[in-house]
């Protein structure tokens, strides 16, 4: 038989915030039962404390937390104050609403009436710096997702003199006081190759 440690992990969030008086609106515990495979059910949570730990740490399971905040400071002290960066949230009609908590969240993604903002896929350095959820050297949109996805390549080019070579070009010289024109061909070596090779 085998045992997943993370199923463990997601259910004693779950677990302990029953446990400390917070009511489970939709229940996916009974999932964990589940002969073949390894599951946990959508489960909603409606908390009666901020500080339980299900409102406080990343999951990463089917779980939604529910808190009702007596005011915005205090929901956005509650999000602010979580060591985490990732991503937040508003659900609004009001436009004066959505940018009050758009300038006042501490995450690196935000979202309006939409509950993943994600606008790449999520790799692990989507976070705000000097949070948890922050990891690497880059932001996985804009600059970041370039530096990333692509090879930037630096170009420094130098021009020399031509010299007798295989590309022709024509020069037109006039001699003396006739006006007769003679024109020559000079040989030039082409000395740019862009084709990334040595």
């Amino acid at each position: 038989m085998y045992v997943c440690i993370y199923i463990y992990r997601v259910l004693s969030y779950i677990n302990e915030a029953e446990a400390s008086g917070a009511s489970v609106l939709l229940d996916g515990r009974s999932w964990a039962d589940k002969e073949a495979g390894f599951w946990i059910g959508p489960t909603i949570i409606m908390h009666e404390k901020s500080t339980d730990a299900a409102m406080q740490e990343e999951i990463f399971g089917p779980v939604l937390s529910v808190y009702y905040a007596d005011s915005r400071d205090e929901a956005i002290l509650i999000e602010n104050s979580n060591p985490y960066g990732n991503a937040a949230c508003i659900y609004t009609e009001k436009g004066s609403h959505a940018e009050w908590f758009i300038k006042r969240f501490r995450a690196g993604m935000l979202g309006v009436n939409i509950g993943i903002p994600v606008p790449r896929e999520p790799f692990s350095f989507g976070g705000l710096y000097g949070t948890k959820s922050k990891y690497g050297d880059c932001d996985i949109t804009a600059d970041g997702a370039m530096e990333f996805f692509t090879n930037r390549i630096k170009i420094t080019t130098k021009w020399s003199i031509p010299t007798a070579g295989t590309t022709t070009a024509t020069s037109t010289t006039t001699t003396g006081s006739s006006d007769s024109v003679k024109r020559q061909k000079v040989m030039y070596e082409d000395k740019a190759s862009f084709d990334g090779k040595m």
